[in-house]
């Protein structure tokens, strides 16, 4: 068993363990601790004892953690892509991509905890005023297993950068590729208690544990919309600050004015990315009528040309779905557009490997024409290889169906009218918007969702607020 939990500044391998699996062939790679209350009790105990003085910290000297951190990933990427591929199925490019931006999300957090400012406002008749920004104490960071390397070093970049002790729980699935890149950090000279590790099969244990405790001033978590809104039920009589980036059912809108190349090859990126698990995942496609038959055609010939397989296969562009439950959902969606009347363009089913050694949970990259808006597929999300056509005939048509869910985490615009595409924007109720981009995510812009899909930002200049607390000062003399 690997020593996975982090605890006042020493690697532990404690209590009992749970395997990790490789979803594409459902065999062992290796094996996490599995903690519970007791171990976030400890955790909190340190974290809290190392408040004060990372707090005080001046934010130079913070940033050149990170800084020392994200050169050592950039400088293993090969290696930690392998892990990651392993972990979580995805293809190896697609993993260095993730390391990679993960090491630019820590140099933005870097710089950004030298800006944390306050700002001093007008002199009224008593005197001026100030607004202090100080660290809003021990942060508790939920990461997820789609991208289990991005996510996490968002959040304890922001959270360290800002003067925060941070506690990461990572993904049951993805403990792995976490424990490896918070080793990375740990090495660069971290006080003890600045930075700790809880992997758990227990989640609900270990974090009801900490939710208990008022020491904990602020929870970052990212998943699903379900769980996300089951933990504000759980916070109880404590309130504290909460990031929460949940679930989404991403539409995209391509007017009649798009390049139709240009558009497919980003419609199909947005789509099948991380075989469609992400919660910025292009889901349902709205084309204008008028060239809804040439852009459909193009993007059936770019999908047929994915290529299905273990992610550490030179080739490979879409990976194993992470579980039999993600897999199910595919199904029954497909199934039940199928039965109302869309039709498969390309895929619609299970892939089945030639390899008896990939038993994992495979579906073919596939396309669904004529959906409407009474089908499964238009009224949840996926979280997977399938993308589901329908045509408009008038552009505020297509912004009211991108409109129709409780989700508003991301979306896309496909046009080249800026006045056109700037009425889109203004209408969308979404927190991250692609024009003509099928990957709108970037450290320098803040990240998260409307309606359900979340609430705070992470990234951009927004980002390191939410680690921090206002302070307002009146002066007088």
């Amino acid at each position: 068993m690997s020593a996975t939990l982090l605890v006042d500044g020493n690697w532990i391998a404690d209590g009992p363990a749970f395997d990790v699996v490789d979803p594409a062939s459902l065999e062992p790679i290796g094996s996490a601790s599995d903690a519970g209350a007791e171990h976030a009790r400890a955790a909190l105990d340190a974290a809290s004892a190392a408040f004060r003085e990372w707090a005080d910290t001046d934010p130079e000297t913070r940033g050149g953690h990170l800084r020392a951190a994200a050169a050592a990933i950039r400088a293993r990427s090969s290696e930690l892509a392998r892990l990651l591929t392993r972990e979580n199925g995805k293809p190896l490019a697609e993993a260095r991509g993730e390391l990679l931006n993960g090491a630019r999300m820590l140099e933005w957090a870097a710089e950004e905890g030298r800006r944390a400012n306050g700002r001093v406002t007008p002199s009224s008749a008593a005197g001026p005023g100030l607004v202090l920004r100080s660290p809003v104490g021990p942060v508790l960071a939920i990461t997820p297993w789609n991208f289990p390397a991005s996510m996490l070093l968002r959040k304890v970049g922001l959270a360290l950068a800002a003067g925060c002790p941070v506690i990461a729980k990572p993904a049951e699935q993805t403990p792995l590729i976490a424990t490896a890149l918070l080793e990375i950090l740990q090495e660069t000279g971290l006080p003890a208690g600045v930075l700790q590790s809880l992997t758990t099969s227990r989640p609900a244990e270990l974090v009801d544990a900490l939710l208990a405790d008022g020491r904990l001033r602020k929870m970052s978590f990212t998943g699903s919309t379900e769980v996300g809104l089951g933990l504000l039920r759980r916070t109880g009589s404590v309130l504290r600050r909460t990031s929460l980036e949940m679930g989404g059912h991403s539409p995209a809108i391509v007017f009649a004015d798009a390049d139709l190349e240009a558009a497919a090859a980003g419609l199909v990126t947005a789509k099948f990315f991380n075989a469609g698990q992400s919660c910025t995942a292009l889901n349902r496609l709205y084309v204008h009528r008028s060239v809804h038959d040439d852009l459909l055609a193009l993007i059936e010939k770019k999908t047929a040309a994915l290529r299905v397989g273990r992610g550490d296969t030179d080739g490979v562009t879409v990976g194993p779905l992470i579980d039999a439950a993600g897999l199910a959902k595919v199904e029954r969606q497909v199934a039940d557009a199928v039965e109302h009347g869309a039709r498969v363009v390309v895929g619609g089913s299970r892939w089945e490997p030639g390899d008896p050694a990939l038993r994992g949970h495979f579906f073919q990259p596939t396309v669904l024409a004529g959906v409407t808006p009474e089908m499964l597929i238009s009224r949840e999300e996926t979280f997977g290889p399938v993308l589901a056509v329908a045509a408009f005939d008038h552009d505020d048509e297509a912004v009211d169906l991108a409109n129709a869910t409780e989700y508003g985490l991301a979306a896309y615009v496909f046009g080249t009218d800026l006045r056109r595409v700037w009425r889109a924007l203004d209408r969308l109720d979404f927190g991250v918007i692609g024009v003509n981009d099928p990957a709108p995510v970037r450290p320098e812009l803040p990240f998260g969702g409307q309606k359900n899909s979340g609430q705070e930002r992470e990234g951009g200049s927004e980002g390191i607020e939410a680690y921090t607390e206002a302070k307002a000062v009146a002066l007088r003399f």
